[in-house]
């Protein structure tokens, strides 16, 4: 399973962290490629979102459940069609990363794991002469550019004013 993991820190306690991403239909407005979210639950075990990506010429809803919480700390989800994807979001505290003019400190690390090969090619309706490995590789450099737009927006939105941010990204194969 390939992989990408995206971290940051953002200068507001776990609880406050979490709370945000707990609402996961607020995402739509922090990448370019996701067109709208509809939810069904309430954020816990069970919830599904139907998230609406754009891309170039395609058009592809993918539905994602909620399968664990433990809040304040961890958010599992996985896709519930079309190819193999899961991943969670990780709050810990971090308060020696808290500069002196902050009170609390958060790791906040966002994973997502896929398997290319488990795609189900008849779910995209892709132009004449366009393979779906050809999609593959060009969408894999943009999940990592899009993982690290995410968490810059949220670290924005969480503290209330832009700054530099630092994100840890790495990739798995």
């Amino acid at each position: 399973m390939n992989a990408v993991e995206a971290s940051t820190v953002v200068y507001v306690p776990p609880t406050e962290v979490y709370a945000f991403l707990e609402d996961f239909t607020g995402y739509a407005g922090y990448s370019e490629y996701i067109q709208e979210i509809h939810a069904d639950g309430d954020g816990g075990p069970g919830t599904t979102y139907d998230i609406t990506f754009a891309w170039w010429k395609l058009s592809y809803t993918a539905r994602s459940t909620v399968t664990d919480i433990e809040p304040p700390e961890r958010i599992d989800w996985k896709i519930s069609k079309d190819i193999d994807a899961r991943g969670h979001w990780q709050i810990t505290p971090a308060p020696e990363e808290a500069p002196k003019d902050h009170d609390h400190a958060s790791r906040v690390v966002l994973e997502i794991g896929f398997d290319p090969s488990s795609a189900n090619a008849n779910a995209i309706d892709l132009p004449p002469l366009v393979g779906l490995d050809w999609v593959i590789g060009k969408v894999k450099p943009k999940i990592e550019r899009e993982a690290t737009r995410v968490v810059e927006r949220i670290v924005a939105d969480l503290e209330g004013e832009q700054r530099p941010v630092t994100v840890d990204i790495e990739t798995r194969s």
